[in-house]
This record gives structure tokens, sequence and C-alpha cells, in this order.
């Protein structure tokens, strides 16, 4: 609050709002919730009087706190009494600040208008209606017994110090212990005051000082009633106190023995409170403890592992089970089928061709014909919107849609082990957040992967050349012996056919031509079908690629993201505790 300590402050409260917000929906809800109420309050503490520093009073039933409270101030202003609880309502006793700012040092409550942020502003906040403006100080010490100890005397002003006394922690009214608690999370310094009898009060340690073990600096014991105790009984309670105390983290608290009928110890506190105040820092110091707790109770919400993350391999192989379920190896068959089909109806005998037309291209079933024999005013639809291109496979069976589930849910938890359970569970559900669009972008990916199937071989143009040629070189083969059989039957004379090694040239001319055919229809079969294989090969490649590409899109990158808001939320968490940022990640 102070100007010196309000830069170092801002940055905890700016990464502790930020680890807040990432750790919504992953941790406890009263951790992350705790955490924002700490980063609303200090933001509208901050708003408020800096002139001012807020001292409560907490004790339970019969501590003496409330006779302690007037022993300080030098007046009466809270009922002691012999009933309990005798104090109901929060009181303030405020020293120097207070004139102009809505308070009245002859009336018993201000009127709440308040401006600039003074006590009156401070006060309404804190929800304090009975207020005193004590025009006494900063020189406060007049030698008469029980006023504090805070004047010229000392070396300190006390000039903007707020005291409050507060209902009774363990309060059998519901309403002043929520005041109490309420009020224990805003005041600048906690001054808690425990008598000889209740020093080990279980509400008092189990529901506040034990929550509090990073408040240290901003607290303060007082055990009052001190007068009732020899001095070796003192001394043994005093031990007791402190070792309680440690085992609550405020092992440096500072403990005063005081009594409220004497006025022995008074002095001290009045020094300690002086000092306190002087340094204009209890507020920045209030609020940097319970941005320290809040921090603490995120990382022990958060566990101390961290997710190991996506693999190398991970997205591969999730593309792979991707494939699969999504019908891949019956899209590579059918590349093959039609590659050989295609192939059939280029390099085949030419006069039985016409055979292979009443073959269906299986690519053509499956609704990946390719591109080149679609028609066109498909192909610009596909273009425009490539999700109308949807393929003709097989619906899923159960047992696909289990291998991908089995698939995501195997990734997710590779990717959160070594987390706590909120942040792998997190992990595993951002993992699943896309489970039902799987399916249709899979298949989406499968028709829009150019399979290059409609592509065809640099032989297929030479053995068609050839089958033509053997053709045409067998049917004049077949026609000179025609002719040659028809004249004879005719009896017309023609020349004798000539003749190569002593065979007819026409028959030489038939029987190779169709020789020459069939041998290069056995040439193109092994080649058709290393071909196909080739072009199953890269349809496989390409697919997978296309499917590891919507595994990324919709399952890794979740989950990235997901373990990148965990990195985020520890290194804000570090920057909340004022610790180096530890980089462990992988």
């Amino acid at each position: 609050m102070s100007r010196r300590d309000t830069p170092a402050l801002a940055p905890r409260l700016d990464a502790l709002g930020e680890a807040a917000e990432l750790a919504a929906g992953r941790l406890p809800e009263d951790v992350v919730a705790g955490a924002d109420a700490v980063v609303r309050a200090a933001g509208e503490r901050q708003a408020l009087s800096a002139e001012h520093t807020v001292v409560g009073f907490f004790g339970a039933t019969g501590s003496g706190k409330s006779s302690l409270f007037n022993a300080l101030t030098g007046r009466d202003l809270a009922r002691v009494a012999a009933t309990r609880p005798t104090t109901s309502e929060p009181l303030a006793a405020v020293w120097g600040v207070g004139r102009g700012q809505g308070l009245d040092p002859d009336a018993e409550h201000g009127d709440g208008t308040g401006e600039g942020g003074g006590a009156a502003a401070l006060l309404d906040w804190l929800g304090v209606r009975r207020r005193h403006l004590l025009d006494e100080a900063p020189v406060l010490d007049d030698g008469r017994p029980g006023f504090l100890g805070l004047g010229r005397r000392y070396g300190a002003d006390a000039t903007g110090l707020i005291l409050l006394d507060l209902p009774d922690i363990d309060s059998v009214e519901r309403g002043n212990r929520e005041i109490t608690s309420r009020l224990a999370g805003h005041v600048d310094v906690l001054v808690w005051v425990v008598d000889p009898e209740k020093y080990a009060d279980a509400v008092l340690h189990r529901e506040f000082l034990a929550t509090m073990g990073s408040h240290a600096a901003v607290t303060l014991v007082l055990l009052n009633q001190v007068d009732r105790l020899s001095v070796r009984d003192r001394d043994v309670v005093l031990a007791s106190l402190r070792r309680m105390l440690s085992g609550h983290g405020l092992g440096d608290v500072r403990v005063l023995p005081v009594s409220a009928r004497t006025g022995e110890g008074l002095e001290e506190v009045g020094r300690q409170v002086a000092a306190i105040v002087a340094q204009r820092g209890a507020a920045a110091e209030r609020l940097g403890a319970d941005v320290a707790a809040r921090a603490a109770d995120l990382a022990a919400a958060s566990g101390e592992g961290e997710p190991a993350g996506v693999g190398p391999g991970d997205e591969q192989r999730l593309g792979r089970e991707l494939a699969v379920a999504g019908g891949v190896p019956a899209v590579v068959r059918a590349v093959e089928g039609s590659y050989r089909l295609r192939s059939a109806k280029r390099t085949s005998w030419p006069v039985l061709r016409w055979m292979h037309s009443f073959r269906a291209d299986p690519l053509r079933r499956l609704h990946l014909m390719p591109e080149s024999a679609a028609p066109r005013r498909d192909r610009d639809e596909v273009a425009r919107d490539p999700a109308l291109h949807r393929t003709s496979l097989p619906e899923r069976s159960g047992t696909q849609r289990a291998v991908v589930d089995g698939a995501v849910r195997t990734l997710a938890a590779a990717a959160g082990a070594g987390a706590s359970e909120p942040w792998a569970a997190a992990i595993r559900r951002a993992g699943r957040e896309h489970a039902e669009e799987l399916p249709g972008a899979v298949d989406q990916a499968i028709a829009a992967t150019d399979l290059g199937a409609g592509r065809g071989s640099w032989w297929h143009p030479v053995l068609d050349v050839l089958q033509w040629l053997a053709l045409l070189t067998a049917v004049v083969g077949a026609g000179w012996l025609g002719v040659l059989a028809l004249a004879g039957y005719l009896q017309f004379p023609l020349p004798p056919a000539p003749t190569v090694e002593g065979f007819p040239l026409p028959t030489l001319l038939l029987v190779g031509g169709l020789a020459l055919g069939v041998l290069l229809a056995l040439l193109a079969i092994p080649l058709t079908r290393w071909t196909a294989a080739a072009r199953g090969r890269r349809a496989r490649r390409r697919l997978e690629e296309a499917t590891t590409d919507v595994g990324r899109r919709l399952v890794v990158d979740p989950v990235r993201a997901e373990v990148d808001r965990f990195h985020a939320f520890r290194d804000a968490l570090a920057r909340a505790s004022g610790v180096p940022v530890r980089r462990g990640r992988r």
C-alpha cells in the first residue's frame, strides 16, 4: 500500500489473478474462489485510504480483549461486563486523520460520507459503523496509565491508526462470528488476545491461526491477564503458546505478556503498533501475506507433479488409429483396384477391353472417384465447400469406435501422466472434448485427400500403342490370309504370298500380332500389380497424414493447450509466491 511496497505487490496480485483464472474448472471451486476473493479485496483495499492502518483485536470469550482495547485507548469506548458476549458489533477508534472525511470526533457513528478514500470510506468497506475519532495523536502518552504509548517519546507517529474491537471469535451468536471471520480477512494487522486459561482454544487455533502461517509479519499475540500468574507459570504458558504458534508456521510472531488491569506490557504493545503504523506498509504486507497464502492453497490443490505432455510419436500413433478406424485400409484397396481397372482398360488386348467396362470403379463406389473422372459440377461444389464431399465408406462399427476412443484415452492419459488428478482429469477432458466430431472430420479428410488414382503411368501409352500395332499386324495377316482363301475358293489366280524362312508372310503377321498382344498383356500384369501397390502405399501415407492432421486439430492441440495452461498456471503461481520460476517441462 505504501509507494515503496505497491509496485512489488501489484505484479503478485496480477499473477494470483491469472493463476486463479487458469485454475478455474480444474481445481476445487472454494480454493479458486478464495484466490479470486483476495485479488478482488486487494483491489478494493488499494483504492481506499493509504494513510490508515487498520489494527484488529481478536480474541475468545473472556480473554479481556475489550478491556485491553479500552486500556490502550485510554477511554471506556468498549463495553465491558460479566455477561457474554459483551461485543456484538465492531468498534473503531481512529487517530489523527479523520476530520473532513466523514468522521465526527464527538459522535459514535460516522455518516459514511468520506471522500478521497479516507477513514470513513475505509470503515464503510470494512462494515464498521461504530467509530470514534481521537484527536490526541500523534502525542498520546500524557503520563496517564493505560494510554497507548505512541508518541514522540518513541519516535513514532500514530496518525492514521485505526483500532478495531471485534466480537468474540467463539461467540454464541453466529452473526458475530461471521463478522469476526470476515474482518480477519480484511484488517491490515491482526492482534490476537488470549488469556492463560483459553490460550489453547480450539476455535482460535483450528479456524484462524492454523490458516495464517504466511501472516507472521502482520500478526501480534498478546497474552492478557498475566497479573494472575506467577513468574514461573507465566514462563510455562508463554513457552507453550509459542510452541503452538510454531506448529502453525507462526514461530516468528511476537508474543507479549500484558495486563489490561495493571497496565503491564501496554507500552511495549504501543511501541510495536507504532512501528507498524509508522512504516505505512502494513496493508501491503497483509495483502502480500494473503497472496502467499492463497498461492499456497492453489499449489497444494494442484499437487507437486507435472504432466508429461504429448510425446514425439503420439501424434502419428493416433493418426494411424484414426486411419484404421476411418476405413483407410478399404480406401487403399480401392485405390489399388481402381488403378488395376484403369490399367487394364489401357493395356489389355484392345478387342477384349469392352469387357472391363462392366466393372465398376472401386473408388466410385466409395464416392472417391478420381478427380478427373468426377463431373465438373461436383468438383466445383467440393472446391467451394469441402464438407459437401463425403465418402460412402461403411458406418463405423462398435469395435472401430472403441479403437478410436481407446487411442484418444491413451494419448490423453499419457500426456497427463505425472500431474495431480485435477489437472490430469482436465487433460483427459480436453482430449475427449471433440470426440463426437472425430468420425465426420476423419471422413471429410479422407474424401478431401488427393489419392493420385486418376493419373496413369508413363508405360500405359507405350503398351497401348504396341497393343494396337499388334492388333493391326494380326488383322493385316488375317485379312491377307482371308483374301487368299477367298480367291482360291472363287478360283481367282493370285500370285503366291511372300515367305520368310519358308513361312508365309500373312501367317507370320497373324501369329506374330497375336503373340505380341498376349506377351504385352502378360507384361502388363506384374507392372500393374507393382504400380498399384506403390499407389496404395502412397495413398495410405497421404490418408494417414490427413487423419493425423485431424487428430492433431481435434485431440492433440486441445491436450497440448491444457498442458500449456498447467505450465502457465505454475508460472503465475511462482510469480504470485515471489519465488523463481522453475522450468521443468518437457
